[in-house]
């Protein structure tokens, strides 16, 4: 969920993710913006997301508009991907095992607004590829739309509870 006409606009986002099927690289949840221009309330979506694994999905979208070279432009932002790079230009990572890479993979696709109108003021026409770091339990990721601006950036941090795992001030893991 992402502004449809304005560039430098920044506002907090929560994210909770309520699904997560490992075995078919599927995750699901939803994502609300807070005080967007333009919006009296909160502005939630509901979104499905891909796990890059090389066996559900791989680095390359091949839906949305998005072609190989848009994905690896995106893709390179991420310097835990550039290890990576030349087996994805060679099969799209499919012959990768990433089963315990220190990061995970994935794109976020927001199907629709679950509390206000199309006429929000935002649009959900693109999609965001995104990261998750096992290390720090952050998530970066870059919104793609060939109608929005580039590179829009999505920034979520964790805190470290110890032996109770990670807690997110920006997002929930469910």
């Amino acid at each position: 969920m992402y502004p449809a006409h304005r560039k430098d606009e920044a506002w907090r986002v929560n994210v909770r993710i309520q699904g997560c099927d490992l075995e078919n690289g599927y995750l699901c949840g939803t994502m609300e913006a807070l005080n967007v221009p333009l919006a009296d309330t909160p502005v939630v979506t509901f979104w499905v997301g891909e796990i890059i694994d090389g066996k559900n999905y791989t680095f390359y979208t091949g839906k949305w508009e998005a072609t190989p070279d848009d994905d690896i432009r995106h893709w390179c932002k991420f310097p835990s991907f550039a290890p990576l790079m030349s087996q994805v230009e060679a099969d799209g990572g499919k012959s990768l095992d990433l089963s315990s890479y220190p990061f995970v993979f994935m794109r976020w696709k927001e199907q629709n607004f679950v509390n206000v109108g199309n006429d929000c003021g935002l649009t959900i026409a693109g999609f965001t590829i995104c990261g998750f770091s096992c290390s720090d339990g952050s998530i970066n990721g870059f919104y793609y739309d060939p109608n929005s601006s580039p590179f829009q950036k999505l920034e979520l941090k964790s805190t470290n509870e110890g032996h109770l795992g990670f807690t997110f001030s920006s997002y929930q893991l469910q």
